[in-house]
């Protein structure tokens, strides 16, 4: 009989401290999924807000700039970066005047040096606009979500010729203005941060800035998500017919934040290496944060973005590319890209021009704007949710002491945790299958055999919105 057959809780016993639940084969259900809290009106309320219309009349404005190359003109008020970077920080500040609005916008300058796709130092200016958290023990917790408003042609070093730069990444940029425009009146416990970041086709270096500096004030950054080339569902040859799944990438590597946090000089410290063994012991290489984000992030968009299916890719990025959630990961925080299912390379990176009957640039025709609105409200609805959310579990162990057929789990309760879940998938699986709701203890015992399933614990709001899940490592003694 199959393990996901097996994994039912027939009774429950509980207890200020402690709380066993126990599993009879014989009462086993085919299927015991984690509770799921009601659609949140809150949420559904930030989707209804964002618009195609108004998606595709931003990225029009923004194509209609003629290049946003990050080494183009900057004094134009109709032409260049410097033109595109002023329309979009007016646009969050038009936003963040609404009556009610929360929003706070700011545009952050800074000196990028000269190096390799920079000839000479430059300014520039990432543009920034923060919701702050209400709650006193999340208002701290950072959930971060970017677009790159800089755009380029087949020489990235052509800071002169038109790049429309629609889909890559105009398509980015209007899924986080629509976000924070959309977000701007709302409340959440933690603080969610927009970004229109410039430099990423020269080096990531807006993304590399705003993350070293956030590293360097000790901010704590729980999720990033970058949005990067997310403006169709289908390729010229007709890849994705109608009917057909509208299809979201969702590129989530876990490992390579570990290493290269405790890297040093191409070495393993002695701190990487045991952390490093734990998670082989526990076989936790597919439960790192940056996939329990992924996982966070896919049950959104099942919850109220049915119209779209994230596959979740277990990578860091696509061969020979690289986005803006990199340097969040280079700083040991779970960051993740989306990006649209059949990129074509027609209409990325390409000078404009027409061979016989092909076309090449990256034009708003090639855009469909309901597609990006449908992305922006599943960045929406994994962000509302993680900020309405505890912080996940600290601490958290799995009772390896002993040989033993049932599970004991511990973790170290937190204040801002109405209560906690713990949920179960059998290797491989890549969503979490069952779950139960244990309250709020610090530690649970289930007879589900450890060596047989992988587990997680998640703590929950006083609504029941999970956190990210964490993983236990073994506690050997």
């Amino acid at each position: 009989m199959k393990q996901s057959a097996l994994l039912t809780a027939l009774r429950t016993l509980t207890s200020a401290a402690a709380l066993v639940v126990l599993l009879s084969p014989a009462a086993a259900a085919p299927d015991a999924p984690p509770p799921s809290a009601p659609r949140d009106p809150r949420i559904d309320a930030v989707l209804a807000d964002i618009s195609a219309a108004r998606i595709e009349h931003d990225i029009a404005t923004l194509v209609g700039f003629g290049t946003r190359h990050t080494l183009s003109e900057t004094a134009s008020d109709t032409r260049g970066i410097g033109a595109a970077r002023r329309w979009i920080l007016g646009e969050l500040q038009a936003c963040a005047a609404r009556p009610g609005a929360r929003l706070k916008v700011e545009a952050q300058p800074f000196t990028q040096p000269a190096g390799v796709r920079v000839s000479a130092p430059i300014e520039l200016v990432n543009l920034v606009a923060t919701l702050p958290g209400t709650a006193p023990a999340a208002k701290d917790r950072l959930l971060v979500v970017s677009g790159h408003y800089d755009s380029r042609v087949s020489d990235v070093m052509n800071a002169t010729a038109d790049a429309p730069g629609a889909d890559d990444d105009g398509s980015g940029t209007a899924a986080v203005i629509a976000m924070a425009c959309a977000m701007a009146t709302s409340s959440f416990d933690a603080t969610i941060v927009f970004l229109a970041v410039p430099g990423e086709e020269q080096g990531l270096y807006g993304s590399e800035h705003w993350a070293a500096e956030a590293a360097r004030q000790g901010l704590d950054v729980e999720a990033m998500i970058t949005n990067d080339i997310v403006g169709t569902p289908r390729a010229d040859g007709g890849r994705a017919r109608p009917g057909e799944p509208r299809v979201l990438r969702l590129f989530a590597d876990g490992l390579d934040p570990l290493l290269r946090q405790y890297a040093g000089h191409g070495q393993l410290d002695a701190a990487a290496q045991a952390r490093l063994q734990q998670l082989a012991l526990g076989g936790g290489a597919a439960d790192l944060p940056t996939q329990q984000l992924a996982r966070a992030i896919a049950a959104a968009a099942r919850r109220y973005v049915p119209a779209i299916e994230l596959h979740v890719i277990q990578r860091r990025d696509r061969y020979l590319r690289g986005g803006d959630h990199i340097p969040f990961l280079a700083r040991g925080w779970a960051a993740v890209r989306l990006t649209e299912p059949y990129e074509n390379f027609d209409h990325q990176h390409q000078d404009l021009r027409r061979e016989g009957t092909r076309v090449y640039g990256d034009l708003p025709e090639y855009v469909d704007p309901d597609y990006v609105a449908d992305v922006a409200r599943v960045n929406a609805a994994a962000l509302a949710t993680l900020a309405l959310a505890p912080a996940a579990p600290r601490e958290v162990r799995i009772d390896a002491r002993e040989l033993d057929t049932g599970t004991t789990l511990r973790w170290q309760r937190d204040a801002d945790a109405a209560g906690y879940r713990i949920v179960w998938r059998v290797p491989g699986e890549p969503d979490w299958t069952h779950g139960v709701d244990v309250g709020a203890v610090d530690h649970a015992r289930l007879e589900v055999s450890k060596d047989d399933v992988v587990f997680g614990v998640e703590a929950l709001s006083r609504s029941g919105e999970p956190s990210l899940a964490s993983f236990p490592l073994p506690q050997s003694r």
